[in-house]
C-alpha cells in the first residue's frame, strides 16, 4: 500500500514543485501558431468573427472558445487542507494540484485563482464578475460556514455549475460507499440509523445528501464537538438548526449505541472501541478524519469482527478519496453545457460509482494494489481511484441526470457514442478497440485461450466472454482451472474447459498432426505426446480442425517457443507470409509497423511481402494505408548497401500492381512529414507514411518501444499477421487487458476485413 502523505519528505516535496520548472500546470495552444497567418487567424483580424457571433448569440461563446472545457479552481486558503487559514497564496499549491486532477482523470482544462478575500460579501462580489468566463467553478479549502453562503449565492447569480468539493466531494463518496454496505448488510437506505460527527461543510453536505437519497431524518442524528444538535441547543447557526433532532440523548456515545452507521469527519480519536461495541450488528463506521482517522480499522477490528470499514486513508481498504468524484461530475456537467449542479446530478454520480465498485477490477486497480486484486465485498465498496473505467462510466450518469432534471443546455442524443468519446480522451487506444469490438460482438467467435490454467488467462477469457466479444474455451486441467477460477472469483461454469490429453477429438488430433509431420522426422508416438502434452499444439489442431475459430497464447513461454509450437500445425494463409505488426497510438496519429517480431533480416522480396501483409491490416482497421521503406537514407542519399534492398522491394510493389501507396527507401522523418513532397515532388504518397516497414526487427523493435517509453504513444501488439487462421501470442506476463484485446484481435482476423475509413 502506498505511503502516508505525512511521511513524505519534505525537501523531496518542495524540490517535486521546484524543479525543472516551478508549479505544476503550463498552458498550451490547441491551434497551430508557426505562421503569420496563423496569427492573424488567432488575433487580428481573424478573431473578429467569433466575437461579433457571440455579441449576437451568447451560448456560441461554448463554439468559438475553451469555456466549455474549462473550470476555475477558486479558493481564499481560510482552510487548506488540514493545516487551516494560511492566506490565499499559500494555498496555491493546493490549488494547482486540484488543476493537474481534473486534466489527469477527466481531461479538463482548470486554472486555479487565489482570491485574497474573506469577507464572504466582497469574495462573492469578486467571483461574481469573472465567473462566467468559465465552463463551471469548484470553490475550495473555504471555511466554514462562509463557505455555505459563498457557494449558495454564487450558485443563484451564476449560470454555470458552482460546486465547493470539500462539501459534496465527500458526500457523493460516502454516499456511494453507503449504498453497497447498505446491500451487503441487508439494509434498506429508509431505514439506516445514521450518526454524523463532524458539523462542519462536509458533514453537514454528507447528512443532506443522505437525506436526499432516502434516510429518515427521524434517523439522522449530527454531532458537533458539544455533543448532538438537538432542537434545545441555543448555539446553532442556520445550518446546524436544519438538522437538530428532538431527542434526550445528550453524547456522542448515546448516539451511537444501537447505530447502524457512522460516519467521521472530525478529529482523530474521536471514536472509542466502547461506543463501536455498541452499534448494531454490522455496522458500517466511516472514520474519514486526515490524515488519522476517528479510529482505525485495527482499533475496530479488535471489538468488531462485523463491521464494514472506510477512511480517507489510501493505506487502507475503502478509501473516501474526491478524486473519484469532482472530476467526473464536472465532465459531465460541462458536456451537456448544464447551469448547475443539482441534487439529481449528485444522487446518480453516488449510484455510478456503487454500481462501478461491483464491476471485476481491470488491471490497473490490481497494479495500485499491489498485485492484489480487490472485490466488491466488505473490502472493496468504494472503487479505486486508479480505475480507468470512472472517465466513461461516471460522467453519463451525471450527464443523464442533468438531462432529465432539466439542466442541461445541450443535451445528448447518443449516450452509447457519448460513453465512447469519453473512453477516448484519455486512451487514444478506445476508438480503435471499440472498432475491433464492436465488429466481433455479436458474431460468436470461438477463441481458445491456450494457457487456460492461468489465473491472468481465465480472468481474461471471462472478461472476453462477459463483453460478448465470442466464446471462450480454456485449455487445462479441469481440477486445477477451476480451483483457479475460484481464486479469482470466475463462476466454474462460466467458461468451457477442455483437457487436451482426455479430450474426445485426441486421437483426430494426433492423427492429422502425424500426417503432416511423418516427412519430417516426427515419429506416431511423437505426436502423440505434443498433442497430450503442449496446449499450443493441441489448441492449434482445435482451430485447424474446426473447433475453434483463433488462438491466443504466449504468457508462459517465450515468443519464439509459442511461434514453433503453432507452426506445427499452422502454415502461412496461400500467398501470405507470416509477420508481426504493432499498432502505436499517439495524439493525432496512428502508426503502423511491420515487421516486428518475425523475419529478423528480410530480403527485398519479403520486405515487399510485408508491405502488403501490413497495408491490408491497416485497411481492416479503417485506415487507409501509406506505406513507407525505412532506411537511414532516402531516396539514395546517402547511398549504401543496405538501402538497395529497400529500393529492390520498392521495384517488387511495383511489379506487383498493389492497390496502395507506398514509397522509398526513406528516412522517418521525411515519411512522417505531412510536406516532404515539397522537396521531392516525385513522392508517390499522398501524405504522411501511416504504415512503416522496417529494413530489420531489431530497428522495429527499438522504434516501437521508443514510441511507447520515450514518445508516451501506446502500442498494441505485436500482432501476428499471415495466418492461415487467427493466431495471436502474447507476451510472457501478460496483463488480462493485453490478453483480453489479442483474443477480440483473433475474432476480429484485420486481413479479412475491409470496412469504411476511419479518421486518422
Amino acid at each position: 500500500m502506498s505511503d502516508r502523505i505525512s511521511k513524505v519528505d519534505d525537501e523531496e516535496a518542495l524540490a517535486f514543485h521546484r524543479d525543472p520548472t516551478p508549479g505544476k500546470i503550463a498552458m498550451a495552444a490547441t491551434k497551430p501558431m508557426a505562421t503569420q497567418r496563423d496569427l492573424s487567424l488567432a488575433y487580428s483580424p481573424g478573431v473578429a468573427a467569433p466575437v461579433k457571433a457571440i455579441a449576437a448569440e451568447p451560448d456560441k461563446v461554448y463554439d468559438y472558445t475553451s469555456k466549455g472545457n474549462m473550470v476555475a479552481v477558486i479558493s481564499n486558503g481560510t482552510a487548506i487542507l488540514g493545516l487551516g487559514n494560511l492566506g490565499a497564496m499559500a494555498s496555491k499549491p493546493v490549488m494547482e494540484g486540484k488543476a493537474v486532477l481534473f486534466k489527469r482523470f477527466a481531461d479538463i482544462d482548470a486554472i486555479d485563482i487565489e482570491v485574497e478575500e474573506e469577507d464572504g460579501e466582497a469574495f462573492i462580489e469578486c467571483v461574481r464578475r469573472f465567473g462566467n468566463t468559465f465552463g463551471g467553478i469548484n470553490l475550495e479549502d473555504i471555511k466554514a460556514p462562509e463557505s455555505f453562503i459563498i457557494e449558495q449565492r454564487l450558485r443563484e447569480l451564476l449560470d454555470i455549475p458552482v460546486f465547493h468539493d470539500d462539501q459534496h466531494g465527500t458526500a457523493i463518496i460516502s454516499a456511494a460507499g453507503i449504498i453497497n454496505a447498505c446491500e451487503i448488510t441487508g439494509r434498506r437506505m429508509a431505514e439506516l440509523k445514521v450518526v454524523v460527527n463532524g458539523a462542519g461543510a462536509a458533514g453537514i453536505a454528507v447528512l443532506e445528501l443522505l437525506k436526499a437519497m432516502g434516510v429518515d431524518a427521524k434517523n439522522a442524528v449530527l454531532c458537533d464537538s458539544k455533543g448532538i444538535i438537538h432542537t434545545d441547543r441555543d448555539d446553532l447557526n442556520q445550518w446546524k438548526a436544519a438538522h437538530a433532532v428532538e431527542t434526550d440523548k445528550r453524547s456522542l456515545a448515546e448516539a451511537l449505541d444501537g447505530a447502524d452507521c457512522v460516519l467521521g469527519l472530525s478529529v482523530a480519536g474521536a471514536f472509542t472501541g466502547e461506543m463501536i461495541k455498541s452499534m448494531a450488528d454490522n455496522p458500517i463506521i466511516f472514520a474519514m478524519a486526515n490524515p488519522d482517522p476517528e479510529i482505525s480499522p485495527e482499533e475496530v477490528e479488535a471489538v468488531r469482527s462485523d463491521a464494514i470499514m472506510a477512511t480517507g486513508r489510501s493505506d487502507y481498504p475503502n478509501q473516501v478519496n474526491n478524486v473519484l468524484g469532482f472530476p467526473y461530475i464536472f465532465r459531465g456537467a460541462l458536456d451537456v453545457r448544464a447551469r448547475t449542479i443539482n441534487e439529481e446530478m449528485k444522487i446518480a454520480a453516488a449510484h455510478a460509482l456503487a454500481a462501478l465498485a461491483k464491476e471485476d477490477v481491470p488491471d490497473e486497480v490490481a497494479a495500485a494494489y499491489h498485485g492484489a486484486r480487490p472485490k466488491f465485498g466488505r473490502g472493496y465498496i468504494i472503487p479505486s481511484p486508479f480505475d480507468p473505467r470512472l472517465i466513461s462510466y461516471v460522467p453519463p450518469y451525471v450527464a443523464q441526470a442533468a438531462m432529465d432534471s432539466g439542466v442541461a443546455r445541450k443535451p445528448i442524443a447518443d449516450m452509447a457514442a457519448y460513453r465512447h468519446s469519453l473512453a477516448r480522451r484519455l486512451d487514444p487506444t478506445a476508438a480503435l478497440l471499440q472498432r475491433i469490438q464492436g465488429a466481433v460482438m455479436g458474431q460468436g467467435r470461438r477463441i481458445v485461450f491456450a494457457e487456460g490454467e492461468e489465473p491472468a488467462v481465465i480472468r481474461a477469457a471471462y472478461a472476453f466472454q462477459s463483453q460478448e466479444l465470442g466464446k471462450a474455451i480454456l485449455v487445462g486441467r479441469e481440477d486445477i482451472t477451476r480451483a483457479n477460477m475460484r481464486l479469482v472469483g470466475v463462476p466454474e461454469d462460466a467458461i468451457t474447459i477442455v483437457n487436451a490429453r482426455l479430450s474426445e477429438r485426441n486421437s483426430d488430433y494426433a492423427e492429422f498432426l502425424y500426417k503432416r509431420l511423418q516427412r519430417q522426422g516426427y515419429l506416431r508416438r511423437d505426436v502423440q505426446r505434443l498433442v497430450n502434452n503442449d496446449r499450443n499444439v493441441f489448441s492449434a489442431c482445435m482451430v485447424k480442425l474446426g473447433d475453434a475459430d483463433g488462438i491466443v497464447t504466449g504468457t508462459t513461454r517465450s515468443y519464439d517457443a509459442a511461434l514453433r509450437d503453432v507452426k506445427l500445425v499452422l502454415d502461412a494463409a496461400p500467398g501470405q507470409r507470416v509477420i508481426g505488426m504493432s499498432v502505436a497510438l499517439a495524439k493525432n496519429r496512428t502508426l503502423f509497423i511491420a515487421d516486428t517480431n518475425v523475419t529478423e533480416f528480410p530480403d527485398s522480396d519479403a520486405l515487399a511481402d510485408i508491405a502488403i501483409e501490413a497495408a491490408a491490416a491497416a485497411k481492416g482497421f479503417g485506415f487507409t494505408p501509406r506505406v513507407a521503406f525505412l532506411s537511414y537514407s532516402t531516396f539514395g542519399n546517402p547511398a549504401g548497401e543496405r538501402s538497395e534492398k529497400l529500393q529492390a522491394a520498392v521495384d517488387q510493389l511495383d511489379g506487383r500492381g498493389v492497390d496502395f501507396e507506398y514509397e522509398g527507401e526513406m528516412n522517418v522523418d521525411v515519411a512522417l512529414d505531412p510536406s516532404h513532397r515539397f522537396l521531392y515532388p516525385f513522392s508517390r504518397l499522398s501524405g504522411p507514411a501511416n504504415v512503416l516497414v522496417m529494413p530489420a526487427i531489431h530497428s522495429a523493435s527499438i522504434a516501437t518501444k521508443l514510441l511507447r517509453v520515450g514518445g508516451g504513444a501506446t502500442v498494441i501488439g505485436p500482432m501476428l499477421l499471415g495466418f492461415e487462421l487467427p493466431v495471436q501470442i502474447a507476451r510472457l506476463g501478460a496483463s488480462v487487458s493485453e490478453i483480453t484485446t489479442l483474443a477480440a484481435l483473433a475474432a476480429y482476423d484485420p486481413e479479412k476485413h475491409e470496412v469504411g475509413v476511419m479518421g486518422e
